[in-house]
């Protein structure tokens, strides 16, 4: 297949140089990364061969700049696998998850080029660098160190040989997680069904019906149908269906899910990590994963998850007791303390309606129309860094429900910053989930090119000509998102390797985090969360009321659950050796010693866990939300102590060292540069609601 057939290989006409969606098949690609693999082989070649001594241009600089044709394949690949997947795509995704997986082993092996590479780092203090290209020279020597390129000739070869298998049991983990999510459902075919459920929760679950086929309104495993239903159905029966469903994704159990039992590959996948770990010097691989992270050990990480577990499931015994008595007041649990996790959530929202303080989610859930919350944040966004959005609606995209907005920096004349897509809906065949991801790096080696930068998110969506309706926790996990997608837009570097979010996995989360902050900030509330059909504004009484509820921050049930599942990770990655390992077992056991809430549970469990198991990048690394809330909460205060949340001088020094720096600048360093000192974890504490504000 040659460039005039095959559009992966052309050039992109399309306005920004957008992929041209509309032409591309999922029988492009295999030619495609055949044809772009080939020429990023002859361009390494070529600069280990040179004669020339190597230099930081003719060696480092060159490096970064090679490869650009494969990348622009690899990123439509790994966008629309995530986002938009088919059959015939997944089974390109298999198909190519070795030879990916085996490209990219050759290229951090190649000996040739990684002497000239070493040989500069060893001359690094001599050469006179600039500040980012030292860094660059750092990192890119240290890619080359950890996927082997230092090891002996035998242990490097068996690297690659894992990483390729590595690669194939990742996309079969996700995969089968996609088909569960996808296909299981509960139909709601009786009016009886429907009871308790916010007017806006139904139509979300007839429009996820309608997707699937249904007359009637369903229950998928998505995120925001799941969690809702769980927390506002009176149907005690229905909500132990559901709860049950959701933690069993991954495990094989549903109808048709034969040959998807995710544990076996997961105990797979810890093997070899193991092994992988062995081969470069270390006992397991939490200490292998975290030689490249802030933390730095896994006493350090276990240190900041126990300061934060301890209070943690303290509050969260009180909270059960509390619970359990207004469950055996309304008939749905004994009064001894015992609370079913099918009850928890809904329990809590019983509570929260009886409190006169507070306001429930479902009273409120009319003021944040997803429109409304993107124009929130968006005003934030130009508030805080002087951005401008403007939605260009002619673009041919990937799916119908994709938007895409111009990003303008009106601090730099107007000029175009990047372009913005957002993909809000669950569907099937996009993955579960909210994430960030790229169609193109912000970098100025070998020419200036501009981000495209994509935030996927899953809310239900509405029926058409009805405004979709965000949760309070689906506002967080919009700005959360957009948070990344800022630190992708805003990147200010040279070196492609260096650009945007490609910063060490436990600081990528501080600027989405911090984001979130001024999705309730009070002024941006009474400006954008208005009625979705009166267009009244909240009340300043409203407003206290939600905050006070706990609005912006995570309830008790979601710190326990996401605390105990960061530390299940780190016990499974701590492992040396796996003999006679059971995965569900290790699961049970490490929730029993470290005192997991039975009406609590984790957040993910094991099979479903895809943050360690269809990826590397958070595994032993799912603490990386909490040691990012560290600074994070710290940061806010900044804003705090200015006395304005949109203090210009702080968001001056919060987009120059944060938003835009990449990873030009050791994480420690540029939030030292930031905040004038480093981070305590006290604000983490008082956000979460562990200790005294």
């Amino acid at each position: 297949m040659n460039t005039t057939t095959n559009p992966l290989l052309s050039s992109w006409t399309t306005p920004h140089g957008l992929p041209p969606f509309d032409r591309i098949e999922a029988s492009h690609f295999e030619p495609a990364f055949a044809a772009t693999w080939a020429a990023h082989r002859a361009e390494l070649d070529a600069i280990a061969a040179q004669s020339a001594p190597p230099s930081f241009e003719n060696t480092l600089a060159a490096f970064d700049r090679a490869g650009a044709a494969l990348q622009r394949v690899e990123l439509v690949f790994h966008n629309l696998t995530a986002s938009h997947s088919t059959p015939a795509l997944q089974a390109a995704e298999l198909a190519l998850a070795g030879p990916r997986a085996a490209h990219e082993s050759w290229v951090l092996q190649h000996a040739e080029l990684f002497a000239r590479i070493d040989a500069l780092h060893r001359e690094r203090a001599a050469l006179g660098l600039q500040p980012e290209q030292l860094r660059l020279l750092e990192r890119v020597h240290l890619d080359f160190v950890l996927a082997g390129a230092a090891l002996a000739p035998a242990a490097r070869e068996r690297a690659a040989a894992i990483a390729q298998r590595l690669a194939d049991l990742y996309t079969r983990f996700n995969q089968n997680l996609l088909a569960d999510e996808s296909e299981w459902a509960l139909p709601l075919a009786a009016e009886a069904d429907l009871d308790g459920l916010p007017a806006t929760l139904v139509a979300a679950a007839r429009e996820a019906g309608a997707q699937r086929g249904s007359s009637v309104p369903v229950v998928a495993l998505s995120r925001s149908l799941a969690l809702p239903f769980l927390t506002h159905s009176t149907r005690r029966e229905l909500r132990e269906r559901v709860w049950r469903a959701w933690v069993a994704r991954g495990e094989g159990a549903f109808e048709g899910g034969a040959g998807r039992d995710n544990r076996p590959l997961a105990a797979e996948i810890l093997q070899l990590r193991i092994e992988l770990a062995g081969l470069h010097g270390f006992e397991n691989f939490a200490d292998y994963a975290l030689r490249d992270r802030m933390a730095g050990t896994p006493a350090a990480v276990n240190e900041l998850l126990q300061r934060a577990w301890q209070p943690a499931r303290a509050k969260a015994a009180v909270e059960q007791r509390e619970l359990a008595a207004l469950g055996a007041e309304l008939g749905i649990a004994s009064s001894d303390a015992s609370v079913q996790p099918w009850d928890w959530r809904f329990l809590e929202e019983q509570q929260r309606q009886r409190r006169a303080r507070a306001a429930g989610d479902a009273e409120l859930k009319d003021h944040f129309a997803l429109e409304a919350m993107i124009g929130a944040m968006f005003d934030c966004a130009g508030r805080l860094f002087g951005l401008r959005f403007a939605e260009k609606r002619d673009c041919a995209l990937y799916h119908p429900d994709v938007r895409l907005w111009e990003v303008y920096d009106e601090r730099n004349g107007g000029a175009l910053l990047g372009i913005f897509l957002g993909d809000n809906f669950a569907r099937p065949g996009k993955r579960g989930g909210a994430w960030m991801s790229v169609y193109r790096s912000q970098q100025r080696n070998g020419g200036a090119q501009i981000p495209i930068v994509v935030n996927n998110n899953n809310f239900a969506k509405a029926p058409a000509g009805e405004p979709t309706l965000l949760s309070t926790d689906d506002v967080r996990t919009l700005f959360h998102e957009f948070g990344h997608g800022l630190h992708g837009l805003l990147s200010n570097v040279h070196y492609r390797r260096l650009a945007g979010t490609q910063v060490l996995q436990d600081f990528v989360e501080l600027p989405s985090q911090l984001f979130e902050h001024w999705a309730f900030e009070p002024e941006i509330l009474a400006r954008h969360a208005l009625h979705a059909q009166t267009g009244a504004a909240l009340t300043p009484a409203q407003i206290e009321a939600l905050r006070a509820s706990g609005a912006g921050s995570r309830s008790t049930l979601d710190s326990v659950q996401y605390i105990a599942a960061a530390l299940v990770d780190m016990a499974l990655h701590e492992q040396a050796q796996l003999q006679g390992f059971d995965l569900g077992a290790f699961e049970a056991a490490t929730r029993e010693r470290i005192g997991v809430p039975a009406g609590c549970g984790l957040m993910h469990r094991p099979p479903q866990f895809r943050h360690l198991f269809a990826g590397d990048s958070y595994a032993a690394g799912y603490y990386v939300y909490i040691w990012a809330e560290v600074l994070d909460a710290d940061a806010a205060e900044a804003f705090r102590e200015a006395g304005d949340a949109f203090d210009g001088a702080t968001a001056a020094r919060l987009l120059k060292h944060v938003y835009s720096a990449g990873n030009t600048v050791e994480p420690r360093a540029t939030y030292r540069a930031f905040r004038g000192r480093d981070a305590v974890v006290e604000p983490m504490l008082k956000k979460r609601g562990l200790i005294a504000a």
